[in-house]
């Protein structure tokens, strides 16, 4: 049997040339029994394989029992295969190509999930001493004491193996590890497709010997098809910052670096079939496979309790917090039934763990709200993961398709975007960085990264290269560039280059590009993560990640905590502080006033500006056609404006059946249970899963695929993909086509963008609570919102223009009474007023103007003193002079500018500032021009991006509106 054991995927980012998937389906067609995909220094590739290889074998499973309505679970079996003959689906084995510094290359591929273990741990060490994206291992490291045991060993001769003395210093280097490993280690026989195999295979061999190694034979393939060798030089020539045409040796000498069928291979070797036997003999040897990976949660045991004694007596100590008169019954049974469900299923360590990283939060003092399929739960609103109420929630606790598959629920938290880190640091060091990690995320090429690389690559212009990139909407190149659009821009469409850069454009689109951390998705176990898979550095300082993203982990069943950042979330905490200090109002987002009618008015209005989610233009064309009055229609207020609703034709129709103008009708009492509070318009991810498995009666796992093709931003959604097998489903059940048509392109829409029902909820809640302080303490809002910029659609002139409108007094950055941050304070008549902070400052720093509050005592009486009295720089004195602070001093913006130019860092001290009995002559007071209204607005907005003298366009008022005079204003 022969086995292909040096695969390089294109997760060796910009060397190999095809997806690991198209490696296994290849492997497929072509027959080839196993192959092991080997990437440089990493294993995040192997996942998606593994998925693929298990796609196939279910489809072939399914082919043999002649189950017609098995799920489209993976790509399809090859169309010239005959029912009737068997598939060879090969066996995936997982293991790396190490690149050692010194420049030797090492196939490790472990023979059990120890050794997995140890090649985990040994790439770790490599990656966590070397800078994001490298790796460096040192023959040192191989050699260190059971680092490589149980892994079969493939060394890599030199590429310029031709004759026997050729090896060069590559022979003294790996001697060490010859003599040490040589029990475990082969000297892979590859050709080079160079004319000189008939000298490169007898050199290679006769070294083999001189080593004591036995041969194995390798393609070493860096595509699955031929048509890959464009590509190939494309990426080689990215990597290198060069061109396809000055590649060199570099470039594919050929497109021969590929799978090939067996007899092919024997024949490639046939002077060597012991290297050919040698390959199926180490695949066989090699009994690990990912399915043995178990992912352990932390226990997360406290001392004398069982994790469900713990979780339980937690949950019900909250609910005596949530409800201090007393629960309702049927709060108290729903808290008893979803206990006992997360017992039978073993989730009590998964919520342990969400509530210690809340608890945290809640120590310091850090607003968070947990969203996702358990968020929502009355078990989660009493362990103060969530603050929406179950009486106002909508969700199942058990749903269906989770339940299933035997996975955890999802529960996202998010949390004060400008304090997350610390809870992230937390995580690593309550857990360890040996038991915590961060996901990736794929980076993969989108349009303009693609017209820019390949492009360059492929030796265009760079203007022939920016005037491709302005064509560009979205993400993807395909279908935008146009030969019409191609001859608006000046370029020629049948321009030979210029086609095939158009082509190779379309062809690495979606391709991996490199790792990068996501956006806070945590990994974290029980045991060593880093024995599960390597753990290396990210680009930010103190942040480590693995190389699988969360589809990969979630193949595998790996548990995941989203820890976010929401910037609404520090507005909202700022400004319940502030309502603490100037109101004595105690709120939480649990305890506001609920579905008060006052703040539905302002919504009803689209009164919205800074409001969470519903302040877009969109959304506030949409809000008087909605007219919200209850928390369940923020809700659907969240989903609905989103791209796939959109897409799906979903608005309308719903705005209809809400105001009566269509009625409302299910084509099933089913279906009609699934879409009853939406008016029959799928407006959730959990609803189009649930028309799946009713209506088209898909299987768990089915409705699995269909929601990870749902999932929200999903890069590579592929809902297309279970058309036929949704519209034979629901024909299958008696729904007319017309209706299956319909429901499936709504479904589709999802693909763009789906909101999940529970996070709406969660977002609805963050929605009401913007809208109700906005409503009642306009001021406050304004104030808290200002100080957690930057965020949202808006700037803060309108901001301060939106609270001016809502009867706030905005007071302006002064020297004397101006903090850091933007606060409140009591005007003459008691009233609260906003106070422009030193933060609305261009140019300024939290460190740089700390002393100016801190040094100002009973206030300043001049420019200098601001200088002498608080050290502030004379630099930082003009910004501040700029922005008109010195105005209560009774100076100008010109004037207090002018005593600014006038300070000199090299002056001398305080004690001899001054000329000695009247010596010296003072300078002659400046008369400088008043600046005119304009003139003062323009520097405003230079100086803090708004002005509270007048709008910009007053001043043109006279001009716009006929009649209208300045006096006017």
């Amino acid at each position: 049997m022969y086995a292909e054991l040096c695969v390089s995927s294109n997760f060796t980012f910009l060397t190999g040339a095809s997806l690991p998937e198209d490696f296994v389906r290849e492997a497929v067609e072509l027959g080839v029994p196993a192959l092991a995909i080997v990437d440089a220094n990493s294993v995040a590739g192997i996942v998606r394989a593994f998925d693929v290889a298990q796609a196939i074998a279910g489809q072939q499973a399914a082919r043999d029992t002649h189950d017609l309505f098995h799920p489209a679970i993976g790509p399809p079996l090859p169309a010239y295969v005959p029912p009737c003959l068997p598939l060879v689906v090969p066996r995936l084995l997982p293991g790396s190509l190490l690149q050692l510094t010194c420049g030797t290359e090492v196939v490790a591929l472990p023979r059990d999930r120890a050794a997995w273990g140890r090649l985990c741990r040994l790439l770790s060490k490599g990656q966590q001493r070397a800078p994001k994206g490298e790796c460096y291992l040192e023959i040192g490291d191989l050699l260190e004491e059971g680092a490589l045991e149980g892994m079969a060993l493939l060394l890599q001769p030199p590429q310029a193996q031709t004759v026997p003395c050729g090896a060069g210093d590559w022979l003294p280097r790996v001697r060490p590890l010859t003599r040490r490993l040589g029990g475990q280690m082969h000297l892979i026989l590859s050709p080079g497709y160079d004319g000189k195999d008939h000298l490169r295979m007898p050199a290679i061999a006769a070294l083999g010997a001189a080593l004591g190694l036995p041969l194995v034979a390798s393609l070493r393939p860096l595509m699955h098809h031929a048509r890959q060798r464009r590509m190939a030089d494309v990426l080689s020539a990215i990597r290198l910052g060069t061109t396809v045409d000055d590649l060199g040796p570099e470039a594919q000498r050929n497109a021969e670096r590929r799978l090939r069928p067996v007899p092919e291979v024997h024949r490639i070797f046939a002077d060597y079939p012991e290297a050919v036997a040698a390959s199926g003999q180490i695949a066989d040897s090699l009994d690990f496979c990912l399915s043995e990976l178990r992912y352990e949660y932390p226990s997360e045991v406290a001392p004398g309790e069982t994790p469900a004694e713990r979780l339980s007596r937690l949950a019900h100590e909250g609910l005596r917090w949530r409800y201090p008169a007393g629960a309702p019954q049927q709060i108290r049974d729903l808290l008893a039934h979803e206990l006992e469900l997360i017992g039978k299923l073993g989730y009590e360590p998964y919520f342990l763990t969400v509530n210690d990283i809340v608890a945290f939060a809640r120590s310091r003092d850090i607003l968070c709200q947990g969203r996702g399929s358990a968020a929502n739960s009355v078990t989660c609103f009493c362990l103060g993961v969530t603050s929406v109420s179950p009486e106002i929630g909508t969700m199942v606790f058990e749903r269906f398709v989770s339940e299933a598959r035997d996975e955890p629920p999802d529960i996202d938290v998010d949390f004060e975007h400008e304090r997350r880190e610390e809870v992230i640091q937390w995580i690593y060091e309550r857990y360890g960085r040996h038991r915590a990690g961060l996901c990736a995320t794929v980076i993969h090429y989108r349009g303009k990264r693609a017209i820019r690389e390949v492009g360059a690559a492929m030796g265009l212009s760079q203007d022939t290269i920016a005037a491709l990139s302005s064509q560009l909407w979205g993400h993807s190149a395909a279908g935008s560039l146009t030969p019409e659009r191609l001859r608006e821009i000046g370029l020629d469409p049948h321009d030979r280059r210029l086609n095939l850069t158009l082509q190779m454009i379309g062809e690495i689109e979606g391709f991996p590009r490199h790792l990068s951390q996501h956006v806070g998705g945590f990994i974290i176990t029980e045991g060593r993560l880093d024995e599960l898979v390597p753990v290396q550095n990210a680009a930010m300082e103190d942040r480590t990640v693995i190389c699988w993203d969360k589809d990969d982990i979630d193949r595998l069943g790996i548990l995941k905590v989203d820890i976010l950042a929401l910037g609404m979330l520090s507005c909202l905490r700022r400004a319940f502080e502030l309502m603490q200090v100037h109101e004595g109002l105690d709120y939480t987002l649990a305890s506001l006033p609920a579905e008060d009618p006052k703040t539905y008015d302002m919504l009803c209005r689209a009164d919205s500006i800074g409001v969470f989610q519903v302040e877009s233009r969109a959304q506030m064309n949409f809000l008087p056609r909605m007219r919200p009055r209850k928390f369940y229609d923020l809700v659907i207020e969240v989903a609905i404006i989103r791209p796939g609703p959109i897409q799906g034709d979903m608005v309308h129709p719903y705005i209809r059946r809400r105001n009566g103008e269509e009625e409302v009708s299910f084509p099933s009492d089913a279906l009609g249970e699934v879409l009853g509070k939406t008016l029959g318009v799928p407006l959730f991810q959990e609803q189009a899963m649930q028309i799946a498995i009713i209506g088209a009666g898909f299987t768990p796992t089915e409705a699995d695929r269909l929601r990870r093709s749902l999932a929200t931003f999903k890069k590579h959604g592929n809902v297309a993909d279970f058309r036929d097998r949704f519209l034979r489903g629901m024909a299958r059940n008696g729904y007319d086509m017309d209706f299956a048509e319909r429901c499936f392109s709504q479904i589709e829409g999802f693909g763009s963008y789906g909101f999940p029902e529970s996070h709406a909820a969660s977002f609805a809640l963050l929605v009401y609570a913007s809208a109700w302080i906005k409503c009642h303490h306009p001021g406050i809002y304004a104030c808290a919102l200002l100080n957690s910029q930057p965020m949202g659609f808006y700037a803060p002139a309108q901001i301060v223009r939106d609270a001016r409108e809502h009867g706030v007094t905005v007071l302006p950055v002064d020297i004397n009474a101006s903090y850091w941050d933007n606060v409140m304070e009591r005007d003459g008549g008691g009233n609260l007023a906003l106070r422009l902070g030193f933060r609305q400052i261009k140019g300024l720093s939290r460190d740089e103007v700390r002393w100016i509050s801190g040094a100002r005592g009973n206030g300043y009486l001049t420019v200098e003193e601001v200088w002498r009295r608080a050290g502030t720089p004379p630099p930082l004195i003009e910004r501040l002079a700029e922005a008109d602070a010195f105005a209560s001093l009774g100076l100008s913006r010109r004037e207090a500018l002018w005593e600014a130019k006038a300070l000199r860092p090299g002056d001398p001290l305080p004690l001899f500032a001054r000329d000695l009995e009247g010596e010296g002559i003072e300078e002659p007071q400046a008369l400088l021009p008043e600046m005119t209204l304009g003139e003062h607005v323009v520097e405003d907005f230079v100086a803090t991006r708004l002005s509270l003298k007048a709008h910009p366009v007053a001043l043109l008022r006279h001009i716009l509106t006929p009649g209208w005079r300045r006096e006017d204003m």
